[in-house]
């Protein structure tokens, strides 16, 4: 006996049995009931949800032996041989193959004949976009005005290409895709017919495949059990079908979100081992990302009895939006660029490498990122370089400031161990082409010149190694030294020796360097008092202290300067609370941000400080809700050097913006340059002289260089 397959064997004798396409059968039922029928109806929508087998009940119940009716019998001539393909007034043509003119007018000829066995002469013209144009032509006033015994039914996959004539005169009904739970519980109903054993998760990976076709899902189940020998496993379904196992997706997540590479790779060899496609891998992996971020959003999104709604839930809270969206962004733009890689495996593991990427992977210390110098020297490098011998101080260059560095435990070493002369005769000093450009050296006239002594060489003390240079710092300041006849005065024991630390510049100095933001006052205004080490006020919150040299008559007396990137606290705060309306878009304009943070810092105005909270006031509520406004925060309190709030209101703004003193600034430069243009002398000689005139709009202010 010939096997009959599913999809033939369980397609609907009646509109009861239909799945799936409920608005369809709800009208056509209602126009058969109340006898108002059309004479022709067009069924459109893709492969396998309908067409044919909706075509063949509307003709049973058209001809049924009961009568017209919504409910054929089933049973009688006409239903049983329409439901064999051999009723004489049931015609199923191809349009694909009958497309011309002459079959279109043959069949146009047998119409007006009266039907041999049933009520109605029922023409189904399948893929009837298939037609050319003179046949459509051939059949409009057939169609538009048919014989009483006649009825159309056309069916298409493409209605773009039907002529609006032909659509005007039929009754249109879209077939919509089957969704993946009614071709689920349809497989159940049959299979259960059958007595196939099956899972429910293979069942819903048939669902998945048959893409909104009944027809391709039956005839998916027939090759899956073919393929698991009668029993449906889901892992007999995945096998077949070569899709993934969402596992492997969950996996992968799990190792992208934790910038786990190994475990990335790990995934990509196991589809390699199972030969699954890399390309349908990133569509699933797609799929699943779309599940979190709805289950983000709205909560319980995904059915419970899902088998991935754990793992959704889970990564959903362990997932940021924004990572979800830039995952999902990577997977949909890297399927498509699948066939440009050299291969697919090599395609897939770059695009989950530019997640990790774009996402922020903590990778190992690249070569651009230069380590930062230690802000001490350590015992054992102290000690290395107090067993240099002292090298003679060369009587042309003034000798630099050295910072002192803290004694050990071992007491002072006394100043009698060697002559007042020796120390300044030892002492070393760097060439000049050594210090760093912009530095501010000492005056020779305000060094005492050291000459190299013809004594008798004499154990050389000790000396302190320079300190390691911090990245603020290129060489430190030169200031002038103690005079030759006065011994080096000893550091005093509580302060440690810092970079940071410098003696300041003899009078008559032009200033303190660019690289210098701020100056901290004398002891009388809590700054550094130089007899104890320490500083005066005591909410500093600087870690290390440095021991200024004694002063001197020849010196003035010492400053201390911090670097650019460690502001006082103190000092941060005035500048916070100096901050005004007019300072701000100076401010906003040079702010380190970019993106959405730096058009909020542009397009805002300052509100004013309540507290440690700063309010701005922006025109644009978008920028006022977007998720810029806790990067600005964090640039602000870096700037201010402070823990500081950032408070949006949405309101007018006037000129005090970023924005504004821009397009002021452009439109002047505009201004001056139209005006520069019509002062030219050449241009008013060719005004004068030949009648021209310069074109409104064409004059461009040329944009200043960036610095």
């Amino acid at each position: 006996m010939t096997y009959l397959v599913l999809a033939r064997k369980w397609r609907p004798r009646s509109f009861d049995t239909l799945v799936g396409q409920d608005h369809v059968v709800r009208a056509l039922t209602h126009a058969l009931d109340t006898q108002r029928l059309h004479h022709a109806w067009l069924f459109t929508g893709t492969r396998g949800v309908g067409k044919t087998t909706l075509s063949r009940i509307l003709a049973k119940s058209l001809n049924c032996e009961t009568g017209i009716t919504s409910k054929p019998c089933g049973v009688c001539q006409a239903c049983t041989e329409i439901d064999a393909g051999r009723f004489v007034d049931y015609l199923e043509l191809d349009a694909a193959s009958n497309r011309g003119v002459e079959e279109m007018t043959q069949l146009l000829e047998q119409a007006v004949y009266a039907p041999g066995a049933g009520r109605f002469k029922v023409y189904m013209i399948d893929e009837v976009h298939m037609l050319t144009g003179h046949a459509f032509n051939a059949m409009l006033k057939t169609l538009e005005e048919p014989p009483p015994h006649v009825k159309f039914i056309l069916a298409t996959t493409d209605p773009q290409k039907i002529p609006v004539t032909v659509l005007s005169r039929c009754l249109q009904f879209n077939l919509k895709q089957m969704p993946p739970d009614a071709i689920v519980g349809h497989l159940q109903a049959v299979l259960g017919e059958e007595g196939i054993g099956f899972e429910l998760p293979a069942l819903r990976l048939i669902g998945q495949a048959a893409a909104g076709s009944m027809r391709d899902a039956l005839s998916l189940t027939d090759q899956a059990i073919a393929y698991s020998a009668g029993n449906l496993t889901d892992e007999a379904v995945r096998g077949m079908l070569g899709t993934i196992d969402q596992r492997h997706l969950v996996r992968l997540l799990d190792a992208l979100s934790g910038n786990d590479a190994k475990g990335v790779l790990a995934v990509a060899d196991e589809l390699a081992v199972r030969g699954l496609s890399y390309a349908g891998a990133l569509a699933d992996l797609a799929v699943l990302l779309s599940r979190v971020a709805i289950e983000q959003r709205v909560r319980g999104a995904v059915p419970p009895e899902d088998p991935l709604a754990a793992d959704i839930a889970r990564l959903a809270q362990s997932l940021h939006p924004d990572a979800v969206q830039l995952f999902y962004s990577v997977a949909v733009h890297s399927r498509g660029e699948l066939t440009l890689a050299p291969d697919e495996y090599a395609g897939f593991v770059m695009a989950c490498l530019r997640m990790l990427a774009l996402n922020g992977d903590a990778g190992p210390q690249t070569a651009l990122e230069a380590p930062a110098a230690p802000a001490r020297q350590t015992a054992d490098e102290t000690a290395a370089a107090a067993a240099q011998p002292a090298r003679p101080a060369v009587a042309a260059q003034a000798p630099v400031a050295q910072p002192v560095s803290p004694p050990s435990d071992a007491a002072p070493r006394p100043a009698e161990s060697e002559p007042s002369g020796a120390a300044v005769a030892s002492e070393p000093a760097p060439p000049a082409a050594s210090a760093a450009p912009g530095r501010m050296a000492a005056r020779p006239e305000a060094a005492a010149p050291a000459t190299p002594q013809p004594a008798a060489p004499q154990p050389a003390a000790p000396q302190p190694a320079a300190p390691d240079i911090p990245p603020w710092e290129d060489a430190p300041r030169a200031a002038a030294p103690a005079p030759a006849s006065e011994p080096p005065a000893a550091a005093a024991p509580s302060a440690p020796a810092t970079p940071a630390m410098v003696a300041s510049a003899p009078d008559g100095d032009d200033g303190p360097p660019a690289w210098v933001d701020e100056e901290i006052p004398d002891e009388a205004e809590g700054g550094y008092v130089p007899d104890s080490g320490f500083f005066s006020d005591p909410d500093d919150d600087f870690e290390t202290l440095a021991a200024a040299p004694a002063p001197s008559s020849s010196a003035p007396a010492a400053r201390r300067r911090e670097p650019a990137a460690a502001p006082r606290r103190r000092g941060a705060r005035s500048a916070l609370a100096d901050m005004t309306p007019a300072a701000w878009p100076e401010l906003a304009a040079r702010l380190p941000v970019t993106g959405l943070a730096a058009e909020l810092a542009r397009q805002s105005e300052w509100a004013g400080l309540q507290g440690d909270t700063i309010v701005l006031r922006v025109a644009v509520k978008t920028l006022a809700e977007s998720e810029s406004r806790v990067r600005l925060q964090t640039v602000l309190c870096e700037h201010f050097g402070q823990s500081v709030r950032l408070d949006v209101d949405v309101g007018a703004t006037g000129e005090a913006t970023a924005h504004a003193v821009a397009q002021a600034e452009r439109a002047a430069r505009q201004q001056a340059a139209e005006e520069a243009v019509a002062a030219d002398p050449f241009v008013q000689a060719l005004v004068a002289d030949f009648g021209g005139r310069v074109v409104p709009g064409s004059v461009r202010h040329v944009d200043p260089p960036a610095a």
